[in-house]
């Protein structure tokens, strides 16, 4: 029941499955296979609903949604319309699948639906986070804060990879900025606060975190998880059938709530930052960045909108793996929820864009103050890259479409071009 799953999700679901059934364990002929991938490479979408797999006994649900396509019994959706699938596979020269002896089941059993929408959501988040390390850069100037905190000898007697490479990408999203150049000397201030001096170790656990369940996933994606396996002949005897329960989704559920409680935390620390931009007896500028606080609120608004995503992120973090309702009579007794573990995940990433949408629209007004002065090169581009879309705000005015142009150039991966083109940093998924 509910949504159809997301285009790139579906094909992904093709795309595991092929794979996993092609490492030859499952029982099933070179056809099942082969159908598999023409379905794929001719771009087609199976129909397959968002709800109603708990990730144990596998994906049985969405998996056999997307066999139905295969057998010509199910619906493929065309140009956003549900069309019958024995039509559309007629169209593009694809003979139906006619199922024999444990296909059925190798087809439905598995995790390919909850470890596409896992990797669905770790690319997703991947521009998000550049952005997140570019735009928290950008705040740390706006607010005159101290490149210090981010100085290798700290992070290097912690020893946290993430850490140590998140201080890395400030000190050379930082580098060479006039503005910090301004108050190295006689600052009164002697330690910024924690969303500014503690963004490495904010930030680089949850990189940690994200890191883990990339290799998790990257395991799972070239898994057989199906049910029973099939084990070839050794010597003159023949060959074993075993039953077992690799179909059980825990290891995606657990990286999906690690993946959950990180993606939470960036949007959390950026929340906390423009809260402190907007507070002038912390970052020294105007009330609410407005340049006549007493007529304008400023990003007061703003903030409050940030709050109540970063709050609803919350809640969507809550851990969908410690939940567990026995099914089929208490046969399959303890499940996973994998696939809602990794179904919630791209609401909270859409959120933490917005957040981040919010925090760089107010840092870019806050860099404005601070005129002539500049800052680095790379955070001038990005502070360049936004008012080509969303113009300063002396004063108040309609703000919803500025949050959501500079939420959009957050998610496509617009912003996190500024970090990329830094040379040789550290990879992102690759701890140093």
């Amino acid at each position: 029941v509910g949504e159809p799953l997301a285009a790139p999700v579906v094909r992904l679901m093709l795309a595991l499955k092929a794979a996993s059934l092609a490492r030859g364990y499952s029982g099933v002929r070179q056809t099942v296979i082969d159908t598999l991938v023409a379905v794929h490479n001719a771009g087609l979408v199976p129909w397959v609903p968002s709800q109603g797999s708990v990730g144990a006994s596998g994906d049985l649900a969405p998996l056999a949604h997307m066999t139905l396509a295969l057998i010509g019994e199910g619906e493929f959706v065309v140009d956003g319309a549900r069309r019958a699938a024995r039509a559309v596979l007629a169209e593009h020269g694809i003979v139906p699948l006619a199922l024999e002896a444990k296909e059925g089941l190798a087809l439905i059993n598995g995790t390919q639906t909850s470890t596409a929408l896992a990797l669905h959501a770790l690319f997703a988040f991947e521009p998000v986070l550049e952005s997140a390390l570019v735009v928290g850069a950008l705040t740390v100037d706006a607010a005159r804060g101290s490149d210090g905190p981010f100085d290798p000898r700290i992070h290097a007697l912690r020893g946290q990879p993430g850490q140590v490479d998140v201080a890395e990408y400030y000190r050379r999203l930082l580098e060479g900025s006039a503005i910090r150049a301004s108050h190295r000397d006689g600052d009164d201030r002697v330690q910024d606060p924690y969303c500014l001096r503690c963004q490495p170790q904010v930030v680089g656990a949850c990189l940690d975190q994200l890191r883990h369940a990339a290799l998790v996933l990257l395991r799972e994606a070239n898994a057989v998880t199906d049910n029973p396996l099939v084990f070839p002949p050794a010597g003159a005897g023949g060959g074993t059938l075993i039953s077992g329960g690799n179909f059980h989704a825990e290891p995606v559920a657990l990286a999906c709530d690690a993946m959950a409680t990180a993606i939470a935390e960036v949007g959390a620390i950026a929340e906390r930052r423009i809260a402190m931009l907007i507070d002038a007896g912390v970052s020294r500028l105007p009330p609410f960045l407005a340049a006549d606080a007493g007529l304008n609120s400023g990003f007061m608004i703003a903030h409050v909108t940030a709050a109540a995503l970063a709050s609803e992120n919350k809640s969507l973090a809550h851990p969908a793996s410690v939940d567990s309702l026995p099914t089929s009579a208490n046969q399959e007794d303890h499940v996973s929820m994998a696939t809602f573990a990794a179904r919630r995940l791209q609401p909270m990433i859409g959120n933490v864009a917005r957040i981040l949408g919010i925090e760089w629209l107010a840092a870019a007004q806050g860099i404005d103050f601070l005129r002539p002065l500049r800052s680095s090169p790379p955070l001038e581009a990005a502070h360049a890259l936004l008012r080509r879309q969303c113009a300063a705000m002396p004063r108040d005015r309609y703000l919803a479409p500025d949050i959501e142009h500079a939420a959009a150039l957050v998610a496509d991966g617009s912003l996190a071009r500024t970090l990329r083109t830094l040379p040789a940093l550290p990879a992102l998924w690759t701890p140093a």
